[in-house]
């Protein structure tokens, strides 16, 4: 069975730090691209940012560009997202996702292009 679990949410203080994981289980992932959403209370998931399979290229999304860091270890089948001068409208649900493959530069935005899922970590962030 293929599963997707993240770690590393938490309750931080305005400008602190967290570094969230996303582990895979039942097949690697080296070979796919891997993303992070969030979803805010009463809002629509939103793209975070993504990283291609060898690590080489990652894109944020605006919102979090310059203080978020989107990583991967291939050989734990794991993905990283570093999140510096967090905001209090940082606090969300994150997901992570993974594509089934695709090229070097494949770097989806969209939440249809992925085909896995985890459950989700909760960051919330106090002012």
């Amino acid at each position: 069975q293929v599963r997707l679990v993240e770690s590393g949410g938490g309750l931080v203080q305005a400008g602190g730090s967290l570094r969230l994981s996303c582990a895979a289980y039942g097949r690697t992932f080296s070979g796919s691209a891997m993303g992070w959403f969030r979803q805010a209370p009463g809002k629509e998931r939103e793209f975070v940012g993504t990283i291609n399979w060898s690590g080489g290229i990652t894109y944020y999304a605006d919102s979090v560009k310059g203080r978020f860091t989107i990583s991967r270890d291939n050989t734990k089948n794991t993905v990283y997202l570093q999140m510096n001068s967090l905001k209090p409208e940082d606090t969300a649900a994150y997901y992570c996702a993974a594509t089934n493959g695709g090229s070097y530069y494949y770097t989806p935005r969209i939440e249809g292009e992925y085909d896995y899922w985890g459950q989700g970590t909760q960051v919330t962030v106090s002012s």
